[in-house]
């Protein structure tokens, strides 16, 4: 009996810390962005975006061939190109639209509006692959929506090419898992196999757009910039960070369930509101705070409606759903492709 009971308390423990150093990374990686861009006066969202996937791809190599932490998951040549790069590429694009919108809107807006991807992704599964969901997962999503709705309209900061670099950075999200399902199935991806993957590829896709769009203003920032070792080191250790984030991904999948992560990840984003407005002070109203958080209670119901769902067993109908000839079957088809435990943020 108490070892059991000692077990169940470093079971508890180590949730707790895989939770907290993973928020400790995420909180960090995002606030050194805005920071970049606001207090550096780097406004190049490309250019950081770089940098962080060749620290990412550097890490992960390190980790997997040096340091052997993980096992490399090994995938065919031909596959590569014709499975990992179109993912590879919807990545680059989803990093690249987080950073841009951090570039034009505060930290609270942004992660908001990043709070709004189940939806996108359970209306594009639906409009794209007709696949039909348990009511109560159209229900979950209503205060979601409601949330980031208040929120947008009571923004005091509000940025038209922020808010929609966010809004197509959740689309960008949303196409990424559902690509995930039919292009790399057969591959039990990790986080940090799938950063070795992709990384790489990322930094091809970006390298050319980012020296044609951004180069010379670089050059220039780092003729006229004071400060320039310090700010420097900023940068380039945020991609380190950034690296780090993923790697805390793969520890704290292993160590708590998914529903302890639905909660943690929507805790996340409120202490991430909270940090951020302590160091940028930007202004938010009384509506925006409770948009804000209807939305994030809407975040922590839905998680909850798809985890009940996921109980249920296979070939259990759809309660007070009509049968028609395109009614799921099975439990996979009433969940959308949501896998909230590999939100990777390079």
């Amino acid at each position: 009996m108490m070892e059991e009971t000692k077990l169940l308390q470093w079971s508890v423990i180590r949730s707790l810390l895989a939770i907290l150093q993973w928020w400790a990374f995420n909180v960090t990686v995002i606030i050194m962005n805005k920071w970049i861009f606001q207090k550096l006066d780097f406004k190049f969202p490309l250019s950081v975006s770089c940098i962080h996937f060749i620290c990412s791809a550097i890490g992960a190599y390190l980790m997997i061939k040096v340091f052997k932490v993980k096992p490399l998951i090994t995938v065919d040549p031909e596959d590569r190109w014709r499975r990992i790069f179109p993912m590879s590429f919807v990545f680059c694009i989803n990093i690249v639209l987080g950073n841009v919108s951090l570039r034009y809107i505060p930290v609270s807006f942004m992660q908001t509006i990043k709070s709004f991807t189940p939806a996108t992704t359970v209306v594009l599964q639906w409009l794209v692959w007709r696949k039909y969901f348990d009511w109560r997962i159209w229900a979950s999503l209503v205060p979601i929506v409601g949330g980031i709705l208040l929120t947008s309209v009571t923004e005091l900061s509000f940025n038209m090419l922020g808010f929609c670099a966010a809004l197509f950075g959740c689309l960008a999200t949303s196409t990424k898992t559902i690509l995930a399902e039919s292009l790399l199935h057969g591959y039990k991806f990790d986080s940090i196999n799938t950063v070795y993957y992709m990384a790489p590829f990322a930094t091809m896709i970006l390298a050319v757009p980012a020296m044609l769009l951004e180069g010379n203003g670089v050059l220039e920032w780092l003729h006229t910039h004071e400060s320039l070792g310090s700010s420097l080191i900023i940068i380039f250790s945020s991609g380190v960070l950034a690296f780090c984030l993923n790697f805390s991904i793969f520890y704290v999948i292993h160590s708590t369930t998914a529903v302890t992560f639905n909660v943690a990840g929507n805790l996340k984003v409120a202490v991430a509101v909270l940090i951020s407005w302590l160091i940028f002070r930007n202004p938010i109203s009384g509506l925006n705070a409770v948009g804000c958080a209807v939305t994030l209670i809407g975040c922590t119901f839905y998680g909850y409606v798809r985890h009940l769902l996921s109980q249920q067993p296979p070939g259990t109908p759809t309660p007070r759903t009509p049968r028609t000839p395109r009614t799921p079957l099975n439990r996979m088809e009433l969940l959308p492709l949501v896998n909230d435990k590999l939100d990777d943020k390079v």
